[in-house]
């Protein structure tokens, strides 16, 4: 049975994503490839070696740009010319904002602002979607899930700028693009990431690889914080989702959305890795004491909104995600194998039976 994915909406549209040699952005711009769309992609070269962006090997055009430079992301969309931006670009690791806090802080709220400002002066903009995290929120670690509507804040300058950059979208929203033909302009908090394909420093799962590869178990920091982990695919097919809403010129979707996994309970960290030991046995790790900064323990995501207003629903559980995780860095580990494409049809297989809103047939 064929599938129609988004309605539809991507075939043949004009996109652009910044950010495309991250995590996130790679696997973006993988989909929306499988989708039909023309992408543009605007980033820095790849952050790390592995690069999963490098290793996809996609035809896309690329912008080579720093997010800072206003008139380098104005040339972009100006040369994109694109129907939707998906707005990836970012610092988004904790421990670097303490290590360097103005880099931070000029790439995640004046790089938010350079993409609004080139869109608001460049007239083919439909469509904007800028991704934030669930760290944006006040955390007062209670068992509170968080909303859209609770405040804004942050102890490190990630979470703080994330906020801060929610606060620009809202700012150019009200006082720009409130005309008819005005870009629809939303936000996506999402809880933390996992899948394949991360090579980033200072994150758990790419932690955990490496130690892997050296045959050492993990110092673990804090093995009994909990987070909202979610697949990658999850994450992103909220965000597609989300756009297409805002390309059908719904202005109700124009909004902070949250997207979050759907277990009754957070995880802890140690949780997550023993759940990755059974689907890799040569996983170890240990608990160490130290800390670089400033660590939430608690945090939770409410995406109540998503799955009620957006249709949209979580397709993996947890033990899926991990399952998925490890298989992806176990084949490439161990046979230098990319297996992107074929984890991306599966989760499609997966939603034709879960049937979230973007699915039909």
């Amino acid at each position: 049975m064929a599938l129609k994915l988004f309605s539809g909406t991507y075939r043949d549209r004009r996109v652009l994503v910044t950010g495309h040699t991250g995590f996130k952005g790679s696997w973006l711009a993988l989909w929306l490839d499988r989708l039909g769309a023309h992408i543009h992609a605007a980033s820095l070269p790849p952050p790390t070696t592995p690069s999963h962006w490098d290793l996809l090997r996609l035809r896309v055009t690329e912008h080579h740009i720093d997010i800072r430079n206003a008139r380098e992301v104005s040339a972009a969309i100006g040369e994109a010319r694109p129907d939707i931006v998906f707005h990836l670009a970012a610092q988004s690791l904790v421990q670097q904002s303490y290590r360097d806090p103005l880099e931070t802080w000029s790439t995640n709220v004046m790089g938010t602002a350079n993409v609004l400002d080139a869109c608001r002066h460049h007239g083919c903009v439909r469509a904007i979607v800028i991704a934030t995290t669930d760290k944006c929120y006040e955390n007062l670690e209670t068992d509170r899930r968080y909303r859209e509507d609770d405040r804004l804040g942050g102890h490190d300058a990630y979470s703080a700028s994330k906020a801060a950059a929610e606060l620009v979208a809202s700012s150019y929203r009200s006082a720009f693009f409130h005309d008819h033909d005005a870009p629809l302009v939303a936000t996506a908090r999402a809880g933390n990431v996992i899948g394949g394909g991360d090579w980033a420093d200072d994150r758990l799962i790419p932690d955990l690889v490496r130690a892997v590869g050296a045959g050492t178990p993990l110092d673990v920091r804090a093995p009994s914080s909990t987070r909202p982990w979610q697949h990658v695919l999850d994450c992103l097919s909220g965000y597609l989702q989300l756009g297409e809403r805002l390309l059908a010129r719904s202005p109700a979707f124009a909004r902070a959305w949250n997207f979050g996994p759907d277990e009754q309970r957070e995880f802890t960290v140690a949780e997550v890795l023993d759940r990755m030991r059974e689907f890799w046995p040569r996983i170890q790790w240990r608990a160490a004491g130290g800390s670089l900064g400033h660590e939430a323990r608690r945090l939770r995501l409410d995406n109540g909104d998503a799955r009620t207003l957006l249709g949209w629903k979580p397709v993996y559980g947890l033990s899926t995600a991990l399952e998925a995780t490890a298989a992806w860095y176990r084949d490439f580990v161990e046979s230098q194998r990319v297996t992107s494409v074929e984890q991306l049809a599966a989760y499609v297989e997966a939603a034709s039976r879960a049937k979230p809103a973007w699915v039909s047939s």
